[in-house]
């Protein structure tokens, strides 16, 4: 059997922090500017990502042996179909707080380095405890069973998108630490006192009431990646191990995961165009978390009791290879009829936009939030996008016009007034 221990090999650790580098780069020069990320180009970035990732896998393939590329190759797959449903909670996120497109990359950008930095954490944490003996093993076998089954407690994405992230413990940790101006300016996650008066003075911003004062004011653009960025990490608790399983080698697990994380950004956008057909992928990764947790129990059994089973490491990538391309042929070939119109009624002119303005209006001000919720923080002129769970709308939208809504429900939903 081919020898899969490399450490901390110096060699590999330069190589892989050159690639990913160099590739990070070329993607935030690319994509420095604000503007929405076309279908084609996103397939063509996580492309890109893809065959950045091969390139390091035939790096380990000839440096060490096919073992090593292979293990790197379980972990990559392995994390990149757990990332699917991190993804597609992060579309509810920033569905909820109606950030427009061109930002999404962005704050996409700066989870990412955030999850880089937490990723390496938790590698570390868990090559340290998974190196204690196969009682650990154990454990986390039920902690990734545990997430196996939450998942099949999912009824349907009805529940993250009607969710109300007002009382998620990023958003009301941002909101105990810094005044929040209600309304998007620009791409800025932050804006000074002196700018928060500026716009202040604009007519659009006239009904304004700020409650909290203060050097630095917080936008509704950073509330939505302090949400994302506490739900990635909790992502990790069940990601990490699971990846983990695969490979103990803490290089191979990190760089592995990496490079998953890295091409995330383009393939949020593949999944938020796809998200309607791709119905029975996430069926697929509840399927590998049952598989890992199944691989965890059998090889600690065996060194505990004699008795188990010793998964090989080709054996795994075929098994998480073979499970997520069922996913994805079962989601073309069964697909639920059911839910194709859904995604269309979001985007669509709001079927009852009276209806919404009253449940505002009858909201008493006293309850409404003091910092900008989703309705908030664009302008009152997007009443047809506001979730159905979501915050009331503040006084200052209630005192638009009602015949003004309604000419903004004909046209659908516009930039925010504060980026102009």
């Amino acid at each position: 059997m081919a020898n899969t221990h490399i450490g901390l090999e110096t060699e590999t650790m330069v190589v892989f922090g050159i690639v990913a580098l160099f590739a990070l780069s070329v993607d935030i020069w690319v994509h420095r500017k604000d503007k929405p990320i076309a279908l084609k180009s996103a397939i063509m970035w996580t492309l890109f990502w893809i065959a950045v990732s091969m390139c390091f896998a035939l790096f380990l393939y000839v440096h060490f042996n096919g073992q090593v590329a292979s293990l790197f190759l379980a972990g990559y797959l392995f994390e990149q179909a757990l990332s699917v449903d991190n993804l597609f909670v992060m579309m509810a996120i920033f569905a909820w707080f109606k950030i427009p497109e061109q930002f999404c990359h962005r704050v996409l950008y700066w989870g990412v380095l955030g999850a880089i930095f937490f990723r390496l954490l938790f590698v570390l944490i868990g090559s340290a405890l998974f190196a204690m003996g196969p009682v650990v093993e154990f454990l986390f076998a039920l902690l990734v069973a545990a997430s196996g089954f939450m998942m099949l407690r999912k009824k349907d994405d009805a529940s993250e998108e009607n969710a109300d992230y007002s009382h998620h413990f990023a958003f009301r940790a941002v909101r105990l630490f810094f005044p929040v101006f209600p309304r998007l300016v620009g791409h800025s996650f932050f804006i000074s006192q002196e700018h928060v008066k500026a716009e202040m003075q604009k007519p659009e911003n006239q009904g304004l009431v700020l409650k909290r004062h203060g050097p630095i004011f917080a936008t509704p653009l950073f509330l939505c990646l302090a949400v994302i960025e506490t739900t990635d990490v909790m992502f990790a608790f069940d990601s990490v191990p699971a990846v983990i399983a695969v490979s103990r080698e803490p290089l191979i697990v990190y760089s592995a995961m990496i490079f998953a994380v890295l091409g995330l950004r383009s393939m949020y956008f593949v999944l938020d165009a796809m998200r309607q057909y791709l119905i029975h992928l996430e069926k697929a990764v509840t399927i590998l978390l049952f598989f890992i947790a199944f691989k965890l129990a059998a090889g600690a059994s065996l060194h505990l009791f004699g008795f188990g089973l010793d998964i090989s490491v080709y054996a795994s990538l075929g098994v998480i290879a073979v499970i997520l391309g069922l996913g994805i042929v079962a989601s073309f070939i069964f697909p639920d009829k059911s839910k194709r119109p859904a995604p269309k009624a979001v985007g669509a002119a709001d079927p009852a936009p009276a209806a919404a303005e009253a449940t505002a209006a009858a909201t008493p001000a006293a309850e409404t939030p003091a910092v900008a919720t989703a309705s908030e923080a664009v302008p009152a002129a997007e009443p047809s996008t506001v979730p159905a769970k979501a915050p009331a709308v503040a006084a200052e939208s209630e005192a638009k016009p009602t015949a003004e809504r309604a000419d903004a429900d004909k046209v659908g939903a516009a930039k925010p007034t504060a980026d102009k």
